[in-house]
């Protein structure tokens, strides 16, 4: 009679079984042959495992086998023999990246897997796998903005200061203004697509029915919102709506206000002297990104006004203030958390950030 081959291993190897027999993330495979040796530590025969996992015996005692012999590196599929490799991986990897940095071909504005393989005569599979293995997305791009403010520094230190450390008995609010919010009339829906997907559907041609200028305050402890819709963005505006967001603080309080450099923000000398207790505090330019009211207006933007239907300025104004009073029922302050901002992120080559 044919006798099993006796499974030991210590508590390392076991734990590791575990692990790849509960993960979603590892080849199913390797899943596989971990959960075949873990019935065998449990006690079971081949056969017993072979049932309850749907294989045939000889497959469990392959497994068995292996680990009883080689441990965890016998559960991976070993070297074969087979069609020598097309292409030497890292000289192909050296010459796409070389090729990246030339002049992509004359029309075109950048290079992408279908010309890099055409210049280099390869194939268009080898040239996306090593693309995704080093990271590279020809077609993703992303913005930077360096403020060129020469008391970028110390401004900023200022405003990130106020996030972190406000000053003692004072209120730190967050003010700016979206601009021109259009009241844009269009069918919208649902449409399924051609793969059987099923998005948004929004109508490509549509109605204007005006614009409306939107005032924001966000308390930068509480994350708590005060807005206000108006026709335009004048200074009279922008005094009118401070008036009401002071209004609010108790006069035994200092209120520091964070603001860019918008011209309806400056010269407020006559409004600043009425009000003692009020600081205006500026970002530095080109650096409205420290306004943390600017994540809020993505908020809005993304939940509210984007591919929304609007008839009048006046359900457009609606619908962002029951968005406002929404929000705030569950309003919480923002985490700051952006990262520190060098000219140096910027790399003219690809070579520099693979290697």
């Amino acid at each position: 009679m044919r006798v099993a081959a006796p499974v030991v291993c210590d508590e390392e190897s076991r734990k590791t079984l575990e692990r790849w027999g509960a993960s979603r993330t590892q080849e199913s495979r390797l899943v596989e042959r971990a959960r075949i040796v873990l019935g065998c530590l449990s006690g079971e025969r081949n056969d017993q495992i072979a049932a309850r996992m749907h294989l045939r015996p000889n497959t469990v005692s392959k497994w068995r086998r292996r680990f009883a012999e080689m441990g965890l590196a016998g559960l991976r599929d070993q070297p074969r023999s087979g069609k020598p490799a097309t292409y030497d991986v890292g000289q192909l990897r050296t010459r796409i990246l070389k090729q990246l940095e030339a002049p992509a071909p004359r029309g075109q504005s950048n290079w992408d897997g279908a010309t890099l393989a055409h210049a280099l005569g390869v194939s268009d599979d080898v040239v996306w796998r090593i693309l995704s293995k080093e990271g590279i997305s020809l077609q993703r791009m992303r913005s930077w903005c360096v403020s060129t403010d020469p008391e970028f520094a110390a401004k900023a230190a200022d405003v990130v200061g106020l996030y972190l450390q406000p000053p003692v008995n004072a209120v730190v609010i967050s003010v700016d203004e979206k601009p021109s919010v259009q009241a844009i009339e269009r069918k919208t829906g649902y449409v399924q697509t051609a793969n059987g997907k099923i998005v948004r559907g929004i109508k490509s041609t549509y109605k204007r029915h005006g614009t409306v200028n939107l005032f924001a305050a966000l308390n930068v402890a509480t994350g708590v919102i005060r807005s206000k819709t108006t026709q335009s963005k004048k200074r009279t505006d922008f005094e009118s709506f401070m008036n009401e967001v002071v209004a609010e603080v108790p006069a035994t309080q200092e209120t520091h206000v964070i603001l860019d450099n918008y011209s309806t923000h400056k010269n407020n000398d006559a409004w600043l002297a009425a009000h003692s207790n009020v600081h205006f505090h500026y970002t530095p330019t080109s650096a409205s990104w420290l306004n943390q009211v600017e994540i809020w207006f993505g908020i809005l933007t993304r939940k509210s006004l984007r591919g929304a239907s609007f008839s009048s300025t006046q359900q457009l104004t609606q619908a962002i203030t029951e968005f406002v009073n929404n929000y705030n029922q569950t309003a919480t302050p923002f985490v700051w958390r952006k990262r520190e901002v060098k000219g140096a992120q910027l790399r003219n080559t690809i070579v520099n950030l693979c290697n």
